[in-house]
């Protein structure tokens, strides 16, 4: 069986009310064409132009390594001048990645040249616009965002490959205790089902974006990425209506947070040992449970 990826939905352009209708309301990605069209960023946004504005400043860099056992979440591998990172992977594969790179802090110039989406739905977090950059080959892990916002992500300069799960397949996912991420230690685009038997059978979105192609991913989807050009993309992000939704990013970005990192700096790896193991544990039973129910 393996894993079952529909292709997702695509349309040029969506009223409000069909966005709502369709895909806010139910919690449903889409890939919308045209928004990004309509920025200054659909041409502006070259290579050169973001070297230009962003100028001669210093960012951390992140691989696909495991994670350190002993480190926060997010800890950086490396670091780079932003111009020979973006020389680097326009000149070659690399699994170096930008992740959460601030434009209000980095580059101010570049807010305008794109506009949040306010005419399909409310609740944009202006003040929190993130990029993201990445070599040719390079992977984004399995997971989901802490914030639980919903997310808009248009790409450029490049195609990027897109693996979507809805949040109740968390457990087959093999999840870890007090995260928001997977076990690193599966690949999802090209599982081992002797391995891992609970991916076997879990049902996904996948999707290919191009250059100004903007993806709706909804609160607490799970996304997997990785770059097929050396490229970039943008991410607005907005909150759901729902208390609820709130109340479990208030938590995750709080009390799970700290918890995770104070159990990681006095435990180390006899901590990580012990969520890969219950991860393992979980993913079993719902396996077995044929869990979640259609």
């Amino acid at each position: 069986m393996g894993v079952i990826l529909k292709p997702i939905d695509i349309v040029d352009d969506i009223s409000k009310e069909e966005f709502r209708e369709k895909y806010l309301i139910p919690r449903r990605p889409v890939v919308i064409k045209n928004m990004a069209r309509k920025w200054p960023a659909y041409q502006k946004w070259t290579m050169e132009y973001v070297k230009e504005v962003v100028g001669d400043v210093t960012v951390p860099l992140y691989d696909s390594a495991k994670a350190d056992p002993s480190a926060p979440i997010n800890t950086p591998t490396t670091e780079m001048k932003f111009a020979d990172y973006i020389d680097l992977i326009q000149r070659e594969p690399t699994d170096l990645r930008i992740f959460f790179f601030d434009p209000i802090k980095r580059a101010n110039k570049l807010l305008d040249d794109y506009i949040s989406p306010k005419e399909l739905m409310g609740g944009f977090l202006d003040k929190f616009p993130s990029m993201f950059f990445g070599g040719k080959g390079s992977v984004t892990f399995l997971h989901y965002d802490i914030d639980l916002a919903h997310i808009f992500h248009t790409h450029f300069n490049g195609r990027k490959h897109v693996l979507l799960f809805e949040y109740k397949w968390k457990d087959r996912l093999y999840k870890l205790p007090y995260a928001t991420y997977a076990l690193e230690d599966f690949d999802i685009e090209h599982p081992d089902f002797e391995k891992f038997p609970a991916l076997d059978g879990v049902e996904g979105i996948e999707c290919f974006l191009e250059h100004g192609d903007t993806l709706f991913m909804p609160t607490g989807w799970w996304h997997w990425m990785k770059y097929l050009d050396g490229s970039f993309s943008l991410s607005l992000r907005a909150w759901d209506k729902s208390w609820g939704v709130k109340a479990n990013s208030l938590w995750n970005l709080t009390v799970q947070r700290n918890f995770d990192n104070f159990m990681k700096g006095r435990y180390k790896k006899r901590y990580m040992d012990w969520k890969e193991k219950k991860a393992v544990e979980r993913a079993n039973y719902a396996l077995k449970k044929g869990l979640p129910k259609r």
